[in-house]
């Protein structure tokens, strides 16, 4: 798949698990959902539980074991928030380079940086309204940043 904002073509990635339950798993459905719920309370966003629940629990594939993604037991439960995570990420970038831009004024690479990541931003907005995850008539306040993240 292509770079979004460059020319190189890269190949590079990680690959799927296999979707196959190994006979040793030690985790099954209902316990796997628990861990989920139970780190999403402690405050830990949907990739950062995958990737908790991978390293330290062995726990390869969640989907595979509960038929369900990570966020889709976070809905069920009503433990998802209300911006999607990708949109946050961009955010706190945004705000990280805002605040260098006013020490740097002359810094021309954060200035298209930050060109970039506003693009990104409205453009899974204009995704995330056509899906329904977010309303239609919602909109991103530039001026005020940090709210988001709060």
């Amino acid at each position: 798949m292509a770079r979004m904002h460059s020319r190189a073509k890269g190949k590079s990635g990680s690959k799927r698990p296999p979707e196959k339950i190994p006979s040793w798993a030690p985790y099954k459905g209902k316990e796997v959902e628990k861990l989920i719920i139970k780190y999403a309370k402690v405050g830990k966003s949907s990739s950062e539980i995958g990737m908790i629940l991978r390293d330290n629990y062995g726990i390869n594939s969640v989907h595979a074991l509960t038929g369900k993604r990570v966020n889709a037991v976070l809905d069920e439960n009503k433990l998802s928030k209300k911006l999607p995570e990708d949109i946050l990420s961009l955010i706190k970038k945004m705000v990280v380079i805002r605040q260098h831009r006013e020490k740097n004024k002359q810094d021309q690479t954060a200035k298209r940086g930050e060109l970039l990541t506003s693009s990104k931003i409205r453009r899974l907005v204009k995704y995330y309204k056509s899906v329904g995850k977010l309303s239609a008539d919602w909109e991103l306040d530039l001026t005020r940043l940090k709210i988001y993240l709060e």
